[in-house]
């Protein structure tokens, strides 16, 4: 991760080799987990060791184990990104969300802010959800039945972690100017 080039870095270089032992076990952990990197806000919060344990961990879990699959875990990811205008968030998570499946259209519509069509009944409840959420800070009783109907509760909080978990990771990365490995441009206009 980087800073923006035109403004001075928020958080002190982190220096792998100055590391803490708590610093040194959450690194190791990232990159032996599936992940394998540290692309994202892990460096942001190496500063608070602890704090990053937790995170990552949550994280993990909300990226891979939350009985969603990975097409709409993607397309809730996107819809967070662009809700915060997170640059890195979206530039991490596209090419995934397209690899996944979710549509360039569907993707290009959420990113503008415009009002995604969707081919796909699933995709569109996830867009529902996660818009709902955003814009009015509830899930109204009709697309809340619908997610339970489809999905059961245990995944439907678990869609709610993953929204909150990837706000979390929005929140970070803009609050520290963080950028991508090798980002050059920028989704959202600043």
């Amino acid at each position: 991760m980087t800073n923006r080039s035109n403004s001075p870095a928020r958080l002190p270089a982190f220096d792998a080799a100055q590391a803490t032992t708590e610093q040194k076990a959450v690194l190791d952990e990232i990159l032996s987990g599936p992940r394998g990197n540290l692309n994202g806000p892990f460096l942001g919060w190496i500063h608070s060791p602890e704090l990053a344990q937790h995170a990552q961990r949550l994280g993990a879990f909300c990226r891979y184990k939350t009985g969603l699959p990975l097409r709409l875990s993607e397309l809730a990811i996107l819809v967070t990104a662009a809700r915060w205008q997170a640059q890195a968030e979206w530039y991490i998570h596209y090419p995934i969300a397209l690899e996944a499946g979710v549509p360039v259209e569907v993707a290009e519509a959420i990113r503008i802010g415009g009002s995604p069509s969707f081919d796909n009944d699933d995709d569109a409840l996830i867009y529902a959800f996660a818009s709902a959420l955003y814009d009015a800070k509830r899930v109204p009783d009709e697309i809340y039945a619908k997610a339970v109907a489809r999905f059961g509760h245990a995944v439907t909080i678990n869609l709610v972690g993953l929204l909150g978990y990837y706000a979390l990771v929005a929140m970070t990365l803009n609050v520290f100017d963080m950028r991508a490995q090798g980002q050059a441009t920028l989704p959202f206009s600043e």
